[in-house]
């Protein structure tokens, strides 16, 4: 399997891809609105630029701007960038952008309206800008600085790394063998490469934002792992059973490798279901992601059973010279992440040392590292911790379940007043030129000079009259810094430009916004539009925000039906769904009381607090609640298994959860390492995104799973399984728990 399918798979869809090539590009259509409004005018009139990024060049000095000797230098790189393919340049020395020069402190901006394009084009594109800059001739004390999204770096975090060197670690205390470790990383590696492979080929035939394969990256590493670590963890439970290695892949395969594709199959059902917030990038992250879910499903139920098959009964034999090679290769790899060295070098580093290790083991004076390592001594599964403590929750379950809620629905409450947005610049650290221009334009204008409104009107009563009187508008509003006059850019159409003073991430930014389109510029008598990149993104928030409940809706009808299908039961899809959904409330709330109320923002690095990141709700909700349901469907199957054997639900709860609980927890475990990679990277939306998802994983894992579940399953009792007789008729019977062992093979037991 591994060398006639797997490993030719993987190369020749790799071969497929690099031949092809891959056409990754983000379409952020807007969405019906005035925004949108905006942006087609402009794009129809002279200066298309005006309808993509908006972004300044800030510069000061002690002399003044206006000193012959800087704009003799300014003025020469003003015009060089204003000559770059779709960039236009409003130079503070021309009349247009008269109001770009500090009436207060010596410091001026020109503003740079450019076409919108890729991500890899927007990058080159701020590189290109920069070194003009490098090579202009500054008279002493001249600073110049680069604002706007244009030049925000933007990079994803190791955390493909990081989550398999996590995995590797808790998976050898987990498992106590090296061996048992390398099958669910070997298959999640497979898995990855195979994606990468089938997302790039994919992406020439369907539209896929650029940072798609590092989204589908970070979910496939996550769930091929706890598919894998599932099944290796039932097959020892078998091999320890007295099973012949061949019989105990067979039934892991049969039983939890059921229950991995019905996991999967909610996942990609969630991932899916962000098809219902209609926009374009969404709808290839879901599809990115989804195919990423399914490969490493495939992955889990033929690769690594052929994997398995070639560990046999070594499966539990860990030598020295192994344990030494593996810690040593995480170690440097750990170095190389977190030092800043090249990761590369240091990942070769440690594999060339790792396989002198191992190599050195056969030779003879490496007789000692060629000694296995013993294991401990498996207790019965009664004596098990979590099995005491599954009988400590059932014996008195009220006070776990009234705790264990009260605990969900305190994290929950800063979720009522989540306000959506977009963060700005000014969360950016000190030293980086985007947040250095935002400080020199908040110290010159004000902290809404980096976020300007642009008014346009095509209304054929608008007059040189009718304009003045929208001028007067904008001047009585005291939440706007300054403005523009209008005037006619082009027959027909007229436009104005107007600074907030509030930052684009405020709150009163989006006010303003608000009462400008519905009661003050309505009052002047004319169709005036409100739009530019500022409004985009208050439109932005409000449509996700629309769409949001729609999505959770779908998404929690279409798992519930599965669940019943699956489980044959109304109490238990209906009790899965809504502990799953106050999980990911919970995580919510974390992410709403850290980013938005700024508490313990400092621990975090966030530079200041603001709303909720637009699009993370809607991604957030997608990916943990599919990670929930296969927790779920991993810990439910192996209580219907146990309640069809035994007839028992305070026993079946018991003994399912003692065969999961270490399983889900080093899952849970490695899916929050590889999310809080996320958080050590310096995007304020990628930090939320990361923590948000590692607080649902940790909350569902922990207070849902091991508290929440047990208690509501042993006061339901034999309801939990419970199907009306008519519905008992009409849906398909799916044996999700596949076949199971005596009661007297299952000891002693191993998980």
């Amino acid at each position: 399997m591994v060398f006639a399918i797997w490993l030719p798979f993987l190369i020749g869809l790799s071969a497929i891809s690099a031949g092809v090539g891959t056409d990754y590009h983000t379409d952020f259509a807007l969405p019906d609105s005035d925004s949108k409004v905006v942006q087609d005018t402009l794009l129809a009139g002279a200066d298309p630029e005006d309808a993509g990024w908006t972004a300044q060049i800030v510069f000061t000095t002690p002399n003044g701007t206006d000193d012959p000797a800087v704009k003799a230098a300014m003025e020469p790189f003003f015009a060089a960038v204003d000559q770059l393919e779709g960039v236009k340049v409003d130079s503070p020395y021309s009349p247009e952008g008269a109001s770009f020069n500090s009436t207060t402190e010596p410091i001026s901006f020109a503003q740079l309206g450019v076409t919108e394009r890729s991500q890899a084009e927007t990058l080159t594109l701020a590189d290109e800008i920069k070194d003009l800059g490098d090579a202009v001739q500054r008279p002493a004390g001249l600073q110049i600085e680069y604002g706007g999204q244009l030049f925000q770096p933007f990079e994803f975090p190791e955390s493909e790394v990081l989550g398999i060197l996590a995995a590797m670690i808790i998976l050898v205390l987990a498992f106590g063998s090296v061996l048992a470790m390398g099958l669910p990383i070997g298959t999640a590696l497979f898995g990855l490469g195979v994606g990468a492979g089938v997302l790039g080929i994919v992406s020439n035939v369907y539209g896929m934002p650029e940072f798609s394969p590092q989204i589908a990256a970070m979910i496939g590493l996550g769930v091929g792992i706890d598919y894998a670590l599932f099944i290796v963890s039932r097959y020892r439970e078998n091999f320890h059973a007295g099973m012949e290695p061949e019989d105990a892949v067979v039934h892991a395969v049969d039983t939890s490798g059921r229950a991995v594709m019905f996991a999967g199959i909610t996942v990609i059902i969630s991932l899916l279901g962000l098809f219902i917030i209609g926009l374009a990038f969404v709808r290839g992250l879901a599809v990115a992601s989804a195919l990423s879910v399914l490969v490493m499903m495939i992955a889990s139920i033929t690769l690594l059973p052929a994997l398995i098959g070639m560990a046999g009964r070594r499966i539990e034999e860990t030598s020295r010279a192994a344990a030494i090679a593996v810690g040593t290769f995480v170690l440097l790899a750990m170095v190389g992440v977190f030092t800043g060295l090249k990761l590369v070098a240091a990942l070769g580093l440690g594999f060339l040392i790792a396989v002198l290790v191992v190599g050195g083991s056969f030779l003879p004076f490496g007789r000692s590292l060629r000694k296995h390592i013993p294991h401990h001594r498996v207790k019965p599964r009664d004596q098990q911790f979590w099995y005491r403590w599954s009988r400590f929750i059932q014996r008195r379950p009220w006070p776990p379940l009234l705790i264990g809620t009260a605990v969900l629905v305190l994290l929950a409450v800063p979720l009522f007043s989540i306000r959506l947005g977009f963060g700005d610049t000014g969360n950016l650290k000190e030293d980086q030129t985007a947040r250095k221009a935002y400080d020199l334009m908040a110290d010159g204008f004000g902290p809404g000079s980096s976020a300007p409104l642009f008014l346009a009107s095509t209304d054929p009563a608008m007059t040189p009259e009718a304009a003045a009187r929208v001028d007067a508008v904008l001047a009585a509003d005291t939440g706007i810094a300054f403005f523009t006059n209008g005037f006619e850019r082009s027959p027909g159409t007229w436009f104005w430009q107007a600074f907030p003073t509030s930052s684009q991430q405020d709150e009163a930014t989006a006010e303003l916004v608000n009462r400008l389109r519905e009661s003050e510029l309505p009052a002047a008598g004319v169709d005036v539009k409100v739009g530019g990149q500022t409004a985009a993104s208050v439109d932005f928030a409000e449509y996700l925000g629309g769409r949001l409940p729609l999505l959770i809706g779908a998404v929690l009808v279409l798992s519930f039906l599965l669940l019943m299908v699956v489980f044959r039961s109304l109490l238990v899809p209906l009790k899965a769904v809504i502990l799953n959904l106050l999980s990911v409330s919970a995580a919510y709330g974390v992410i709403v009381a850290i980013f938005q109320w700024g508490w313990m923002k400092d621990l975090f690095g966030i530079g200041k607090a603001g709303p909720v990141e637009a699009w993370a709700p809607m991604m957030l909700f997608a990916i943990t609640f599919g990670l929930s349901m296969d927790y779920e469907v991993f810990l439910l199957s192996r209580m219907k298994e146990a309640y069809d054997r035994t007839g028992d639900n305070a026993t079946a709860v018991a003994d399912g959860l003692a065969v999961t609980a270490r399983v889900i927890t080093a899952a849970a475990l490695i899916m929050v390492c590889v999310f809080s990679a996320f958080v050590l990277g310096e995007d304020r939306g990628l930090k939320l995104f990361g923590l948000g998802l590692a607080s649902a994983v940790l909350i569902d894992a922990t207070v849902v799973r091991m508290v929440l579940v047990p208690a509501t399953m042993e006061l339901l009792g034999d309801r939990n399984w419970w199907l009306p007789k008519g519905l008992k008729r009409v849906l398909p019977t799916i044996n999700v728990e596949g076949g199971h062992l005596d009661d007297e093979a299952r000891e002693p037991e191993l998980v």
